[in-house]
């Protein structure tokens, strides 16, 4: 054995492939280094094997792949034993690869939410996190945690243990008192390499995309943006759902390797667990090894653009009036607020509108623009492309109104009119004055598709 471990690897020799030469003129001839090949007449090669050094350079030069490398009894069994050690060996080098990343990813446990807040009052996406984290947390038999991070906001600790956190990391420190990437990003960092959460789930608002890469990049892990969807397999693998493709396509994502896993979701994708104000946690405080004179960018003034007009957030609108391209003009989405101000919400527009300038892109529904979860959509002239839908297929009531008996928002529609928008909506909103004129009927009775003569289609 210790002779055949000793030996060299047999080279073989070339021969020829019977019927196979293609006679392209002695490539093979001209490539043998060791003149071992002669030419027939009729083009085709012979070759001399004692005078073959197995270089197989005939062999790679041979457009017919009419040459091969044989070997005797002895070489293939020499060749045979090579290969078992080979793969033996790397066998052992999975086997040793394999448990070393086990033991890496069982030292990260927990799942983490971050609690994003502006002046002490916290984003509503954080909490919405909070719910879907809990659920995480439950499936993987793992504590749900939050990170709070700022100045005087320790009041967010016990509003994370009242929608489901078992404890509470935080850092509460002057440099901390307004968002700045860099003291944000050393905070986080500090704690995620203290404690080693396995799930660190950031809400895809401004603020949070812009923490969560600086966070990924510094921690080399991966991140995916905009889910849709949370889940975890039998491996412990966060499973990533998000759309793709310019949303034609719904991907699953999963950081096979590295930890923490990370995800954003958008703002009311996730539903809003319940609160129990009853709860109560650990707080752990951390702290922070830099101070302002380690930042390199000063806050010198916050302008807030509270008050001005169509100043809004849809996202937190509970009811909404959006406009596509089928409202034909912007002079066509003063009859949208008309309706909107009856019903107490506000306007929308899809991304087609938003592209034509009809309405501000800070008010637009979408994959590219807010995902919003209001108790009444009305779509006005909509036609429900699937980047449209992931941004308003979880209204609690989707009203459609097309001329398009065939459009596609008919498909997630509760209730659906054909007919022409800039018609239909005036008559509605004409039809709840009326109502509350004569009787102050609440106003969920206003909205009755009977009263209007258009034809009615059920999605």
């Amino acid at each position: 054995m210790d002779e055949l471990n000793a030996a060299r690897r047999p080279r073989g020799r070339a021969s020829l492939i019977h019927g196979a030469c293609i006679a392209c003129g002695g490539r093979c001839q001209s490539a043998c280094p060791a003149d071992a090949i002669e030419m027939t007449d009729a083009g085709e090669p012979v070759i001399d094997a004692a005078t073959c050094i197995g270089c197989t350079k005939c062999v790679k030069v041979c457009p017919a792949s009419a040459i091969e490398m044989s070997f005797t009894p002895e070489e293939q069994r020499i060749l045979a034993q090579r290969a078992g050690e080979a793969g033996a060996a790397s066998a052992d080098s999975v086997d040793a690869e394999e448990a070393a990343l086990a033991a890496y990813r069982s030292g990260y446990r927990g799942v983490w939410v971050f609690v994003e807040q502006t002046d002490g009052v916290a984003a509503t996406v954080s909490w919405e996190l909070l719910g879907v984290g809990a659920e995480l947390a439950k499936t993987l038999g793992t504590e749900l945690s939050a990170v709070v991070l700022g100045q005087d906001v320790i009041h967010l600790c016990h509003e994370a243990f009242f929608y489901g956190a078992a404890r509470a990391y935080l850092i509460d420190d002057p440099v901390l008192c307004c968002y700045r990437t860099a003291p944000y990003l050393e905070a986080f960092c500090t704690l995620v390499e203290k404690h080693r959460p396995e799930i660190v789930l950031i809400g895809a608002t401004g603020l949070g995309r812009d923490l969560a890469g600086a966070v990924a990049t510094r921690l080399k892990t991966g991140l995916t943006a905009d889910c849709t969807g949370l889940g975890v397999d039998d491996e412990r693998h966060l499973l990533q759902t998000r759309p793709a493709f310019g949303g034609n396509i719904m991907a699953t994502i999963v950081c096979e390797t590295r930890r923490p896993q990370m995800a954003s979701v958008r703002p009311h994708v996730m539903p809003m667990p319940c609160r129990d104000e009853s709860a109560r946690g650990a707080v752990i405080i951390g702290s922070l090894s830099i101070d302002e004179r380690d930042v390199p960018t000063r806050v010198l003034e916050i302008i807030s653009d509270t008050g001005h007009m169509d100043d809004y957030d849809i996202g937190e609108a509970e009811f909404i009036v959006a406009g596509g391209r089928g409202m034909a003009s912007r002079e066509n989405f003063a009859l949208l607020k008309d309706l909107a101000d009856e019903l107490g919400g506000v306007v929308g527009g899809s991304r087609s509108a938003v592209d034509v300038g009809w309405i501000d892109v800070k008010h637009q529904v979408g994959q590219t623009g807010k995902t919003v979860r209001p108790r009444i959509y009305v779509a006005c002239g909509i036609s429900g492309a699937i980047q449209h839908l992931v941004g308003m297929q979880d209204a609690d009531l989707i009203i459609a109104i097309n001329r398009d008996p065939e459009a596609p928002i008919f498909e997630v529609a509760d209730l659906g009119i054909v007919g022409d928008a800039a018609k239909v909506v005036p008559a509605i909103t004409a039809r709840i004055r009326e109502v509350r004129a004569a009787a102050a009927e609440p106003l969920a009775c206003a909205i009755e598709s009977r009263d209007l003569d258009m034809e009615e289609v059920s999605a």
